[in-house]
């Protein structure tokens, strides 16, 4: 059975050995606003899903991951249609997520109804990687 819930103070060791970019405070944040979601089965957490607020105005997820012994089973999608749910439950119209170009997901969420909105090409020495690919929905 799967169940969908926002994440709590509980949640740290597993959300952690997942999402290795977050810092402490920010999993603290994310917790308080209820910017963070567990995906469960069976009453076992098997993936995680953060957002924050771009132009504090628009939901956009930082980050989606199922453990990858749950991968290609529906799990991501049930999670997003959650957050999408709850993002139009509170009165948002529009969505955004991102990937690097030279990552799969860009098709899970184009399989998802989102459409390419541009791209970030990150050339700092510290920071670069493939462009960064932004997708946005309408709910």
């Amino acid at each position: 059975m799967i169940n969908i819930r926002y994440a709590d103070f509980s949640d740290k060791p597993f959300w952690f050995s997942l999402d290795k970019h977050l810092a402490e405070e920010e999993f603290i944040h994310k917790i308080n606003l209820k910017r963070a979601y567990i995906i469960e089965l069976d009453n076992s957490p098997i993936g995680i899903l953060r957002y924050n607020l771009f132009w504090d105005s628009i939901p956009f997820c930082t980050l989606l991951f199922i453990d990858f012994s749950h991968h290609k089973k529906g799990y991501g999608k049930q999670l997003i249609d959650f957050w999408e749910a709850d993002m139009k439950n509170q009165g948002f119209d529009l969505v955004m997520t991102s990937t690097q170009v030279d990552e799969d997901a860009q098709h899970f969420y184009r399989y998802l109804g989102y459409e390419d909105a541009g791209g970030l090409l990150l050339n700092s020495p510290k920071y670069k990687q493939p462009m960064e690919l932004f997708l946005i929905k309408e709910l």
